[in-house]
């Protein structure tokens, strides 16, 4: 397993170009899918990797992991049917440098994965991501009521630590439940 690391200015500016493999496999639980990779995170190639984000302590906090995991632990994940993925693959410094035409064409990709892999649940996070790449310009977070095959859809704040809409207690509440629905399956 790889050692965790800070990448360098240096590697930061060349992440640009690279890309970060999903964690998948059929027949999931819970499929979550992310707006696209930061520069951290494709320089260390791990999802939600960037120092003060809070995807890893809320799976931790909202019980989907029985320890809090590291971006660099995220194969575990699959053990217990969850796995990761983005909207769309493309690497940048912000989300808010992703163009429409971008997330729709990344939403059409991720409407074909889950398809093939068939998760239970499909949990994006980041609200306007999921109102532009599904067409729901109405959606809230929350269970949606439309369904992609026999996947439920789901969205969740993301978890950025600059999305300062929703503190960690939000966060573990709305994570939590999206657990225990699944759960009551």
């Amino acid at each position: 397993m790889p050692k965790p690391w800070k990448p360098t200015k240096e590697q930061l500016l060349a992440a640009r170009t690279k890309t970060v493999r999903d964690v998948i496999a059929p027949d999931l639980k819970v499929l979550f899918s992310g707006i696209n990779p930061g520069l951290y995170t494709a320089a260390v190639g791990h999802h939600f990797a960037r120092p003060g984000n809070r995807f890893w302590p809320t799976l931790y906090t909202s019980g989907f992991t029985s320890r809090l995991l590291s971006p660099f632990d995220e194969r575990e994940l699959l053990k217990s049917g969850y796995g990761i993925t983005n909207v769309v693959s493309r690497t940048t410094a912000s989300a808010d440098e992703l163009t429409k035409d971008e997330i729709i064409r990344g939403g059409a990709r991720l409407r074909k994965r889950v398809l093939r892999f068939r998760p239970r649940v499909l949990a994006v996070l980041g609200v306007s991501a999921y109102r532009i790449a599904f067409e729901q310009p109405k959606a809230n977070v929350g269970r949606q009521e439309q369904m992609l095959g026999k996947t439920v859809l789901w969205i969740l704040p993301n978890p950025s630590g600059l999305n300062a809409n929703y503190q960690a207690a939000d966060l573990t509440r709305l994570f939590t439940e999206l657990r225990l629905t699944v759960e009551d399956d």
